[in-house]
């Protein structure tokens, strides 16, 4: 039997999630690494595999059995997988009092990015990895979650505002209770520390001429291996996250500092700028001029930072 809910009165992130889910079932959102799921029954204990996620039940409760650790995850503490790992799950849920959920998707690549800026404001005292663990869900993080499904109510802000949200709430989750054996599992899982040697080279030197074998190097590893690390955290290949990341400096370099097209290509590392303008369209969707007239009413003043991505809020 599960112990007694959390309690008998239900949260701000229960009423919107009651509005936003009216049915049963899992459904995408506007962004892609979250999901929203409502059941309106029990299910019995069966086997489950999530991929690298966050998963807050913010009403209704999950018990799951992983070995001798019981894992409860319900309004007080939320369940992190840093790696794929299978496990038995049950739920409590009832048409009265349905489960409302949300499923974050754990991004490597920004992982990546964050645990090595964590480690350069201050070593953390090492701990055992941990590969699936609850953690309290704490104010903050019950903040964020609530902005974030508010963004995903509009189109425009949950593109806008839901990534940099996201970002947050990965943060949150790595300086929480959990946060250093986690760090320390999804390092172990995805050698995203070696990687995010490599990502920090990227967004250092961007407009250099960096190559695969380079890149390697810095991650001490042989160019198949770096390439094939480096597409399980990232999700992309070397050379398009190299374009990726320049695109995206270039965007914030117009929309910032009010550069032209051709001068913002050449600032990170473009050598012509027509291949640059089609780039670019094809991955934002308008052109270098429209793109950056819509980014200047929509991002927070630049702060120096060694991440490109970081400073899109």
């Amino acid at each position: 039997m599960f112990d007694p809910p959390p309690s008998p009165s239900p949260s701000r992130l229960v009423g919107l999630l009651s509005e936003m889910l009216p049915a049963a079932g899992i459904f995408n959102s506007a962004l892609e690494e979250v999901t929203l799921a409502r059941a309106d029954r029990a299910f019995v204990k069966a086997p489950v595999l999530y991929e690298p996620k966050l998963m807050f039940i913010c009403q209704g409760r999950k018990r799951g059995f992983f070995g001798d650790q019981p894992l409860v995850f319900d309004a007080r503490r939320y369940l992190i997988a840093a790696v794929p790992l299978p496990f038995e799950c049950e739920t409590e849920a009832s048409v009265e009092d349905p489960l409302l959920a949300v499923g974050i998707q754990i991004n490597l690549a920004a992982a990546a990015e964050l645990i090595l800026a964590l480690e350069g404001l201050g070593a953390r005292p090492p701990v055992p990895p941990l590969g699936i663990a609850t953690a309290p869900m704490t104010e903050g993080m019950e903040d964020a979650l609530y902005r974030l499904l508010t963004a995903l109510r509009s189109p425009v802000e949950a593109r806008l505002l839901g990534p940099g949200i996201v970002r947050e709430i990965l943060f949150r989750m790595l300086t929480g209770e959990q946060g250093a054996a986690i760090a320390g599992a999804l390092v172990h899982h995805s050698h995203c520390g070696r990687i995010g040697r490599a990502l920090r080279r990227i967004h250092a030197e961007y407009a250099a001429d960096l190559d695969v074998s380079r890149l390697a190097e810095e991650a001490g590893m042989g160019v198949a291996a770096f390439h094939s690390h480096f597409k399980q955290v990232t999700r992309t290949s070397p050379i398009q996250y190299l374009k990726t990341t320049r695109l995206h400096k270039a965007r914030l370099l117009m929309a910032h500092e009010g550069l032209s097209a051709s001068t913002a290509a050449g600032r990170v590392g473009y050598e012509s700028a027509s291949q640059f303008s089609r780039e670019f369209k094809r991955f934002f969707g308008s052109t270098p001029r429209e793109e950056a007239e819509r980014m200047k009413s929509a991002l927070v003043p630049a702060t120096a930072s060694p991440y490109v991505s970081v400073q899109v809020q």
